[in-house]
């Protein structure tokens, strides 16, 4: 397969976006809705030259033949699934794709659209625009249906000639839709019980063999077990506090607090030494973590169990 260029092409502007596309100039200058059936038989860039967009995008893509590279995954859309890209995310378009077929729909929006409204501050919360693509929401026809509705609500508006309301309407209909989404997403956690049980308990075992080790390791991180688990990091977080309730660095946090208590308890360690055994590079910063989670200090839990 021919390898991914090293150059970049950014895309700053909906209109860009739409030119890359090669789809008609948008109606509102910070946002654009695409159907994609209109783009069948269009020219289309080729070759794996990276393309990053300045923009959000929401999509729900269905009967695309070949692959779109996003950061370091590769993703099929010949299913329907819905998928979240925020501003500077990578991707790339395999040459071989195919787009005779193609359905769904595009929204793509810039975020100077959100300026001034709570949806900016809002829109960072939701941790499923961090997601690697391989992570995309799979709709049941029920929920395709909804933000399928939803986005015809949208699109009337958006083809509305723009006056004093035209923002204020536009962003409470993305805020609904991106409030179904991410019910939809929790919904796909409780729902696909065995696949995340079974990376739950592949995560537990990592846990487990990590602080087995004998000799000091850094500290764990989330992107660590994320990469062992080959799932992104927001993904792991969502999956672990959906069966949980607890995100991944809570977790962490809980397995260094109980090790360490094995530490100092069964051996001669000294806090300082039980703190670079963990990782930590400054024992101060052990003895917070420490404190903040069992009321004690290292050396006071020690002298309370004795």
């Amino acid at each position: 397969m021919k390898q991914v260029s090293k150059d970049f092409r950014v895309l700053p502007t909906v209109t860009d976006y739409t030119r890359f596309c090669g789809c008609p100039a948008p109606a509102h200058p910070l946002l654009t809705i695409i159907d994609l059936t209109e783009t069948r038989g269009q020219a289309r860039p080729t070759g794996l030259t990276p393309v990053v967009p300045q923009l959000y995008s929401i999509w729900l893509k269905k009967g695309l033949k070949g692959n779109i590279h996003y950061g370091r995954q590769s993703y099929d859309f010949g299913e329907g699934v819905l998928g979240f890209q925020a501003p500077g995310q990578v991707f790339a378009i395999d040459e071989t794709l195919d787009l005779s077929e193609i359905s769904g729909w595009m929204l793509v929006f810039h975020p100077d659209l959100l300026t001034k409204y709570p949806l900016a501050k809002k829109i960072l919360s939701y941790s499923f625009f961090s997601y690697d693509v391989h992570e995309a929401l799979h709709l049941s026809a029920k929920e395709e249906a909804v933000l399928d509705g939803l986005l015809r609500n949208m699109k009337a508006e958006y083809e509305q000639p723009i006056d004093a309301f035209s923002q204020d309407v536009l962003i409470s209909q993305l805020d609904l839709l991106l409030s179904y989404a991410n019910r939809f997403y929790h919904r796909q956690f409780l729902t696909r019980r065995t696949p995340e049980h079974d990376l739950l308990s592949r995560f537990e075992g990592l846990l487990t063999s990590y602080f087995a080790a004998e000799d000091a390791r850094p500290l764990p991180t989330v992107q660590h077990f994320a990469d062992a688990l080959h799932v992104s990091p927001a993904y792991l977080s969502d999956m672990l506090r959906s069966l949980t309730g607890q995100t991944t660095q809570q977790h962490l946090h809980h397995a260094l607090i109980e090790q360490a208590k094995h530490l100092l308890l069964s051996t001669s360690l000294t806090v300082n030494e039980a703190a670079f055994r963990l990782g930590f590079e400054y024992p101060q910063y052990f003895t917070r973590l420490f404190k903040s989670k069992t009321g004690l200090t290292p050396a006071a839990f020690r002298f309370s169990v004795q």
